[in-house]
C-alpha cells in the first residue's frame, strides 16, 4: 500500500518515503485530521539496517513491512546510500525519536490525539510525564504497557478503540509491533493511524541514552549503543550489519 502523493525511492530493497522529519511530521497530522478509515487505521513504519537484514532473511517479516502504508529511513547509512547511488534520495533519516517530539508540539495545536501503548509500566509512564512537560497541551487519550496477553489485552483493544486516538504510537520493537499490527490493526477502526515506535519511549522517558549527534551523522549510533548493551547487541549486529551494508550497496537505485 502507499499514501497518495508522498513519493519513495528503493533504498536496501525497501520502497522509503521521500520524506524529511517535518514533511513526515505533516503527513501524520494531515492523516489525524482525515476521518479514520473503514479498512483500518494507517500503518507507519520504519526501517534501519537491522530492519533491512531482517526483511531480507525472513519472508514473512518482510510481508509485515512492505504492507505498510508508509515507510521512513530511520537510519543515516540508508541515507548516505540513496545520496551515492539513487536517483531519488532521501533528504535526511527520519528516527523516531526525532519525529515525535515534532509531532506532539504541532499537535498541541491541530489537536491530534496520541495514545502511548509499549514498553514496561514505569517507562511508558515516566514518556507520558515527559511529553507533559514537553507538549502541555497535547491530548494523550491513554496510556499503557506493552505486556498485556489473553483477556486483558483484548479489553485494551476495545478500550483504545473506543477512545479512538488519531495516532496510536506502538513501541514494543521488531518484530513485535508489526506482528501486533498484522493480528490487532482490524480490531482499532476507530484509530486513524498506528505508528511503529520501537524504542522510542525509553528514549523519551531518559531511560536510554542517544548517541552523540556526530555518531548520528556519521551513520555510527550502532556503535554507540553496542558499546552500552555489548552482551544484548552483538550477536545481533555481528549477524545483520554485514547483510545491511550488502543490501545497502546492491539493491539501492
Amino acid at each position: 500500500m502507499a499514501i497518495e502523493g508522498v513519493e519513495t525511492t528503493f533504498v536496501g530493497g525497501a520502497e522509503v518515503a521521500c520524506l524529511d522529519l517535518l514533511s513526515t511530521a505533516h503527513l501524520m497530522l494531515d492523516l489525524a485530521r482525515q476521518p479514520a478509515r473503514e479498512e483500518g487505521p494507517y500503518y507507519l513504519t520504519s526501517v534501519n539496517g537491522e530492519v533491512l537484514a531482517r526483511r531480507f532473511l525472513d519472508k514473512e517479516f518482510a510481508k509485515l513491512v512492505d504492507c505498510a502504508d508508509s515507510i521512513a529511513a530511520d537510519g543515516q547509512p540508508l541515507v548516505v546510500a540513496s545520496k551515492l547511488f539513487s536517483k531519488k534520495p532521501l533528504p535526511e533519516r527520519v528516527a523516531t525519536t526525532d519525529l515525535y517530539p515534532i509531532v506532539a508540539q504541532m499537535a498541541q495545536e491541530t489537536g491530534a490525539t496520541f495514545y502511548l501503548l509499549g514498553a514496561n509500566e514505569d517507562v511508558n509512564r515516566a514518556a507520558f510525564e515527559a511529553t507533559m512537560r514537553l507538549a502541555p497541551r497535547v491530548k494523550i487519550a491513554g496510556r499503557c504497557h506493552g505486556f498485556l496477553k489473553g483477556a486483558e489485552l483484548e479489553a485494551k483493544l476495545d478500550e483504545i478503540n473506543a477512545l479512538a486516538p488519531d495516532i496510536l504510537w506502538l513501541a514494543m520493537g521488531v518484530p513485535l509491533e508489526q506482528t501486533f499490527v498484522r493480528d490487532h490493526a482490524h480490531r482499532l477502526k476507530n484509530v486513524k493511524m498506528i505508528k511503529t515506535s520501537g524504542g522510542l519511549f525509553d528514549f523519551v522517558a531518559g531511560a536510554k541514552k542517544r548517541a552523540p549527534q556526530w555518531m548520528q551523522d556519521a551513520g555510527l549510533e550502532w556503535a554507540f549503543r553496542l558499546g552500552l548493551e555489548p552482551k544484548r547487541l552483538l550477536k545481533r549486529y555481528l549477524t545483520t550489519n554485514p547483510v545491511a551494508a550488502y543490501l545497502l550497496l546492491t539493491r539501492t537505485r
